[in-house]
């Protein structure tokens, strides 16, 4: 529906220049301490793939010590990973480091609302794995999903995510994305399974 597109890519444009403006301080105080407390960049830029399978650049905060990119896009964080920073689990577990991707929904690449984007090594994987996998290409990526406020981020079950994915999908409306945000303020912030 044009109507729909042209109204969510509307609030998704003064969403994110609203938390952009409201959090600075936030993002400034955050940037500090990342390079106070390990050696590297502020952000982090990982290849993801978003609406029709096109890949693009991801923000988000530097949560763990700088290593090789190939290391970073085909290996899961898992609890207790060895990799992150003291400050970097923090971040990861109060999904902080996430602040920065509304740049990239200011950009066009992704909405508040959405899919969460995967990196191009494990879509391929998956695309052999997972049913309908692919379907899930057909909505532009979102900071955060219907899946991720039932619990299904992090490691855990792909085919689940897909579900909720797929359910999202079929039945998006603008009020949809309004509870998945108001979901994501109020239980979806602190998630267990954020490592």
């Amino acid at each position: 529906c044009l109507d729909y597109a042209f109204l969510k890519r509307a609030f998704d444009i003064c969403f994110s220049l609203g938390v952009l403006i409201l959090m600075s301080p936030i993002f400034a105080l955050v940037a500090l301490i990342i390079r106070l407390t390990s050696p590297g960049p502020v952000f982090f830029l990982q290849e993801r793939v978003g609406l029709n399978g096109k890949p693009f650049r991801m923000f988000k905060f530097r949560s763990m010590c700088a290593a090789p990119i190939a290391e970073s896009d085909t290996r899961w964080t898992t609890e207790g990973d060895s990799r992150r920073t003291r400050f970097g689990a923090f971040l990861r577990k109060t999904s902080l480091d996430e602040l920065p991707q509304f740049i990239n929904v200011l950009k066009g690449e992704m909405s508040v609302v959405g899919p969460r984007p995967e990196r191009p090594f494990f879509v391929h994987k998956f695309l052999e794995e997972v049913t309908r996998y692919n379907h899930r290409h057909s909505l532009k990526v979102g900071i955060t999903g219907w899946a991720q406020v039932n619990g299904w981020r992090g490691n855990t079950s792909i085919e689940k995510r897909i579900e909720y994915d797929l359910y999202y999908l079929q039945n998006w409306t603008f009020v949809f994305d309004l509870q998945i945000i108001v979901m994501t303020i109020f239980s979806g912030l602190i998630n267990r399974n954020a490592y």
